[in-house]
């Protein structure tokens, strides 16, 4: 392997760690959102299979 081949590898690692950082916190968003909206939808289908209705 060349010295060109390897600073082109390096170049393309840190431009994919780059991407990684960038695009790592929306994901965990989602993530987050998609387990907050289960719990919602459970909570939901509780409430309506024992008959509350009462909020707090």
């Amino acid at each position: 392997m060349t010295s060109a081949q390897t600073e082109g590898l390096i170049a393309m690692l840190t431009v994919f760690a780059i991407f990684v950082l960038l695009i790592l916190p929306s994901v965990i968003g989602i993530v987050h959102d998609k387990r907050v909206d289960r719990q919602i939808r459970k909570a939901r289908e509780y409430r309506t299979a024992h008959g509350v209705t009462r909020t707090v």
